[in-house]
């Protein structure tokens, strides 16, 4: 098997050295590293996106060159698709729905998935095809010869067309697959491995028949209560899968489960806030807004079902959070400022900062558990999560 020759780029070199000193790479991938370049996979024009900030500007690789260059080999990720290809112009569009991930979360859910040559693999989301290419040339190409398969499904044909041009000028060929991932794909199957690249908020369960006994799931999951995701790692076994989360992440989510919009306007209609039930609270700012790849939001999300937080900018001294729920009108508002009580206020069936404010002192009791001690069983029914072992579970 021959690849296509990489550009030894200093900024390349430097980015490989971090993965593997930070141990966010581990050296059975270095070669994949070294051989699938990330740069061969991008279009011309992307955005890279700063986590800081929240934010990304346009950078072309036919007038900037060094900049793309710059963008490409900075462990941070970059979107490469606007509004499901709607958008158009260098301007940011309003959701990113394809991207390539930043290189530590990539090879970090590589480690998670613990795949070898010879495995049969199946990646959910081509996005640029990048994946899919350090997989084959992981399992296939680098060491199975010729043993092992990749199959990778993208649900927009035009990126999956994108992605395997590139995958196939790079010399790398996995099967390239056009369809929904939530459904995986049979044909192929039994699969050692799946791998997802897109944020899941059901974990589905057309996955379980198609992989093999002892075979391990590994995907981005959460809840519509915030972007607070972690890496799920899950073992099947006779028709379920179970296992921990292993750390934080964000993802942009698989196209089915994004979550819904919520118009401030139609839960709390002008006029309404001053008849909402009203209360005190005793949690404080400080305890409840943790910052981001925290636990807390995380946790809160899997104990409180069918509810969206907001967290609004501090200005003037008061950080206004807001909760609506799903599938009815219910709403709260808990008035954060500094140095005052803090007030809450709560419209409609459900009571949902009562709600928030019992799995917030659960989380508190259980002794602030961190990601890793909670865990996830998915069975063709439906999915539960748990704190430390399966056996006292709560469905999600």
């Amino acid at each position: 098997m021959t690849f296509n020759p990489q550009v030894e780029r200093p900024s390349r070199h430097e980015l490989g050295r971090v993965l593997f000193e930070t141990k966010a790479m581990s050296s059975d991938w270095a070669p994949t590293f070294a051989a699938v370049d990330r740069a061969a996979f991008l279009p011309d024009l992307i955005w890279p996106w700063d986590m800081e900030t929240g934010t990304s500007v346009a950078v072309d690789r036919t007038t900037d060159p060094d900049s793309w260059y710059a963008a490409v080999d900075t462990d941070q990720p970059i979107v490469t698709q606007w509004d499901d290809g709607e958008h158009s112009g260098t301007a940011p569009g309003h959701v990113s729905t394809s991207s390539s991930s930043a290189p530590s979360v990539n090879y970090g859910l590589f480690q998670d998935l613990d795949a070898d040559e010879g495995m049969n693999v199946l990646d959910v989301a081509t996005g640029t095809g990048e994946t899919a290419g350090a997989l084959y040339h992981h399992c296939v190409g680098s060491r199975g010869r010729g043993r092992g398969r990749v199959t990778t499904i993208e649900i927009d044909r035009t990126v999956s067309t994108r992605a395997r041009e590139r995958l196939c000028a790079a010399g790398l060929y996995p099967d390239v697959v056009v369809g929904d991932g939530f459904g995986g794909h049979a044909g192929h199957g039994p699969y050692d491995r799946v791998l997802a690249t897109v944020g899941l908020r059901e974990s589905p369960g057309a996955w379980l028949p198609q992989i093999r006994k002892g075979g391990i799931i590994v995907a981005p999951w959460g809840t519509h209560y915030s972007n607070a995701d972690a890496v799920v790692r899950l073992r099947a076994n006779n028709g379920i899968a179970l296992g921990h989360f292993t750390r934080p992440v964000e993802f942009m989510k698989i196209r089915a489960q994004r979550s819904p919009r919520r118009p401030h306007a139609e839960y709390v209609p002008a006029g309404t806030f001053d008849s909402a039930d009203t209360s005190t609270t005793a949690v404080t700012e400080s305890e409840f807004i943790t910052g981001r790849y925290t636990a807390l939001p995380f946790a809160l999300g899997l104990r409180v079902p069918h509810c969206v937080q907001a967290v609004a900018d501090a200005r003037d001294g008061a950080r206004p959070v807001w909760f609506y729920g799903l599938g009815d009108r219910s709403w709260a508002c808990v008035m954060f400022r500094d140095g005052e009580e803090t007030h809450v206020w709560q419209s409609g069936p459900r009571r949902l900062w009562d709600d928030v404010e019992a799995a917030f002192r659960w989380w508190q009791k259980q002794g602030r558990p961190t990601h890793d001690r909670f865990g996830l069983t998915v069975t063709p029914d439906g999915q539960e999560a748990w704190l430390d072992t399966p056996g006292d579970s709560w469905p999600v």
